[in-house]
């Protein structure tokens, strides 16, 4: 079986209900330019699935000081490629976006700035344990054939919603993939 046909039809999409499988079809990716943008985080390092224990850590931090908002963008801020680097040894950073005002921090707290430029961002909804799908697509389908080239900048995830008061299946997240 041909690889493309393979991933789309191959014996580990037994492991997928249907509503789960990320499909071509399935998937929309829109091209935007975004502003350079600071962020408060918190580096993690282990497997990107306990990201959420950076995340404890940083909203922890910024309840204290009374510097939670309404509409804060979570962005989780991957810096390896989990097909090259083992689990224990993956680097990713836990990230609410701010303003450009500086904020006073300390440990672990740190300040970093998130790129301007191209972004291809893909919508994926569902739980986060199934994105990997979207993931595949996106870096093995649509950018292959969308004649774009990744910059040399960290992927992104932003968290359009929350897994404390959503449901799985009905958790939002844009994919942002960074771009030349």
């Amino acid at each position: 079986m041909p690889p493309a046909r393979y991933r789309k039809l191959g014996s580990h999409t037994e492991f997928t209900s249907p509503k789960d499988r990320a499909t071509p079809a399935t998937h929309e990716v829109a091209i935007r330019n975004a502003p350079a943008m600071s962020a408060l985080v918190v580096e993690h390092l282990g497997s990107y699935m306990q990201i959420n224990r950076a995340f404890d850590i940083l909203y922890s931090w910024l309840g204290s000081r009374k510097l939670l908002q309404t509409g804060m963008r979570s962005v989780g801020i991957f810096l390896d490629d989990t097909a090259l680097v083992p689990e224990a040894k993956l680097r990713s950073m836990a990230a609410v976006i701010i303003d450009r005002i500086s904020i006073p921090v300390e440990p672990p707290v740190k300040h970093a700035e998130i790129r301007e430029g191209a972004y291809a961002v893909l919508r994926y909804k569902g739980p986060y344990a199934n994105m990997k799908a979207a993931y595949q697509w996106l870096y093995g389908t649509w950018l292959p054939n969308s004649g774009r080239e990744t910059a040399d900048a960290p992927g992104l995830e932003e968290y359009l919603n929350s897994p404390r008061d959503t449901a799985p299946g009905d958790l939002l997240t844009d994919i942002w993939l960074p771009l030349r």
